[in-house]
């Protein structure tokens, strides 16, 4: 495989599925305070086969897009059954600079009606930090490292 055909080591988009657009859109944005147009694409309104346009991008440090697509669609789009939600599968970490901070985030982020999966605490490899899951049941992390 020549350098390239080789996949380079990057990710640019992480696209989470959600039940309701605009409620998630509202969590993200107005909840946790992370800037978006709003939804877009609405002038591709799809079918039963093919899928919609609606969509909500969030531009993130380092050139990282966070996009919200409604669940249904996500599977036409990548031709796989819909199927129910599942929590666990994988989480999405997110670094802060303080160990306040991780409390801080935390508490915005239920306030905004995401769900703790329990209380941040000291990991024994250096971090402290907690999870929630937000209003679809997605994984976050929040993350400081005392080592940094």
């Amino acid at each position: 495989m020549s350098e390239s055909e080789e996949v380079q080591p990057r990710v640019n988009v992480i696209t989470l599925g959600v039940e309701d657009l605009e409620r998630a859109l509202a969590f993200y944005r107005e909840g946790l305070g992370l800037e978006s147009e709003g939804v877009t694409g609405t002038d591709y309104p799809g079918d039963e086969e093919h899928p919609a346009g609606d969509l909500a991008m969030f531009h993130l440090e380092g050139g990282l897009i966070l996009a919200l697509y409604p669940r249904t669609e996500l599977a036409k789009d990548a031709q796989i059954p819909f199927q129910a939600p599942k929590s666990g599968e994988f989480c999405i970490g997110h670094l802060v600079p303080t160990r306040a901070e991780v409390d801080a985030l935390l508490e915005r982020a239920q306030a905004a009606g995401a769900t703790l999966t329990g209380p941040a605490h000291d990991r024994p490899w250096g971090i402290y930090s907690g999870y929630f899951r937000d209003l679809d049941g997605h994984l976050w992390e929040i993350i400081w490292n005392s080592r940094q």
